[in-house]
């Protein structure tokens, strides 16, 4: 099993919920590029404009860990990261778990699609992170986690991500228009979607699961964006349920 975090996280995020399923598989958590412990120094903003970026260096850790049939864990923008890397044809994800994840964070009118936000809305939070990112993070952290530890945990978090990195990052992620690549995810795939999540509501998620042929789609009791924080053992049951 591979765990990956989503915006401006580190692989920390998981430890409460990728212990719990050592006993009967490999686990392996890593973070993504210019986050965490990685190897800034092969950060490259071109690179990493993109989603398609972090989906490549995911199939180089499966292929570089030679990891067959691995369950893919993602949270948030990850999740999004596993479909790509399945949708782009690799062959060693055998079933993905997407936890909170969204194809497009922007409305779109015109398709009857909700992302949650409205076009103003996400430049308004790029202009405001990348002006003060500090500050932003103080302010956003508690409302996508949903308050409490996690929320404290999340804001900690984002405060050690360099802000630059998570400037590109936070482009990549909002900006991103995923929706036609859901549909060559080929996979047995999982979609949990937290009750109250206010960066990937509930018609998002249902969104991701009708468009993933076969996929299942469970509502949790957790409220906020983070379970893997705020409601590991939910988590935790709801992954080997599926497993």
């Amino acid at each position: 099993m591979v765990f990956a975090h989503g915006f401006g996280c580190d692989q920390t995020m998981w430890r409460h919920v990728a212990p719990a399923f050592e006993s009967d598989h490999r686990v392996v958590t890593y973070d993504l590029m210019g986050l965490g412990g990685s190897d800034v120094t092969q950060y490259s903003a071109e690179r990493y404009s993109s989603l398609e970026g972090h989906a490549a260096d995911l199939v180089a850790l499966l292929e570089g860990l030679d990891l067959h049939d691995a369950v893919f864990v993602g949270h948030s923008v990850a999740s999004m990261i596993g479909a790509l890397a399945v949708a782009r044809g690799c062959e060693r994800i055998g079933a993905l778990v997407m936890v909170g994840p969204s194809p497009r964070y922007i409305d779109d009118p015109d398709a009857g699609y909700v992302g949650g936000f409205g076009e103003a809305d996400i430049a308004g939070l790029l202009e405001s992170l990348e002006s003060n990112y500090l500050g932003w993070s103080a302010a956003m952290a508690p409302v996508i986690a949903g308050g409490g530890e996690a929320g404290e945990e999340l804001t900690a978090a984002f405060c050690r991500a360099d802000p630059a990195i998570a400037a590109d990052f936070a482009r990549a992620t909002f900006l991103s228009d995923n929706r036609d690549d859901l549909a060559a995810v080929g996979v047995p795939t999982l979609v949990l979607q937290c009750s109250d999540d206010v960066i990937a509501p509930d018609a998002v998620g249902e969104y991701v699961a009708a468009s993933i042929p076969g996929s299942t789609f469970r509502k949790m009791n957790a409220t906020g964006h983070c379970p893997n924080l705020s409601a590991p053992v939910e988590t935790i049951a709801m992954i080997r349920e599926f497993v």
